[in-house]
């Protein structure tokens, strides 16, 4: 009991620390004048965030506990402070990152359904995305993106219906993966401020282990494709 009360601890630090820094993040343009949007800007959001994973099993490789046919798996949704972090190269165009980790369990859909298989799995998408930003005037800017991905995947234990199959311990394997993006920036007044939204499109899967001892009970892949849906604020400067 005393790792996953610590892991929880960790995961609910960390939010509010990531929390704390858009704040103060967002105080900015209240304390600093307007400047110019041009190439060598930095912007930087605030957002609340949605991870809504998919988690389904795409292949079975091995299977020594005799899986009920028809049975799926999902992963449960998340919902996070997020911050992201864009370097305009241009004035239209941008690198962005994000900093965010999301904890999430994944379940039985099908013949498994409602079964506990996997609990406190928290993924570090480490992404970079190239984004277009379209001037339609007023400082009204739609844009699209896309990049590279990878999943880091830690602290994931074996739910207590796996368990009763006998296996001991679980792995997710880290993967690298591909994301489109598309997104929209209001201007709220003339010192940077703005609303952001926010949708990102992941495809990316994970490899889940299951052992039993030093034998692998089961082993299958997962589509884990995320929609990342955010709302927040942003600042230029």
């Amino acid at each position: 009991m005393r790792e996953p009360v610590l892991r929880a601890i960790r995961i609910f630090n960390m939010s509010r620390y990531l929390a704390a820094l858009a704040a103060s993040v967002l105080t900015l343009p209240f304390a600093a004048p307007a400047v110019a949007q041009e190439a060598g800007s930095i912007q930087v959001k605030g957002f609340a965030t949605g991870v809504l994973p998919n988690g389904e099993i795409e292949e079975v490789e091995t299977d020594l506990i005799d899986l009920p046919a028809g049975s799926q798996t999902r992963a449960t949704d998340s919902y996070v402070p997020t911050i992201a972090i864009e370097y305009f190269i241009a004035p239209n165009f941008s690198l962005e990152t994000i900093c965010c980790v999301t904890p999430h369990d994944v379940r039985g859909a099908g013949a498994l359904a409602g079964a506990e298989l996997i609990d406190d799995a928290v993924i570090l998408p480490a992404t970079v995305t190239a984004k277009y930003h379209f001037d339609l005037g007023g400082g009204f800017k739609p844009y699209l993106g896309a990049g590279p991905t990878y999943f880091l995947i830690f602290g994931e234990d074996v739910g207590a219906d796996a368990a009763a199959f006998g296996t001991t311990e679980v792995d997710l394997s880290d993967e690298f993966g591909f994301v489109l993006q598309a997104g929209l920036d209001v201007p709220l007044n003339d010192r940077g401020l703005k609303l952001s939204l926010d949708a990102k499109r992941y495809f990316v899967g994970t490899t889940a282990t299951f052992t039993a001892g030093d034998t692998v009970a089961l082993q299958s892949e997962h589509a884990l494709d995320p929609w990342v849906v955010s709302a927040g604020l942003a600042y230029r400067f």
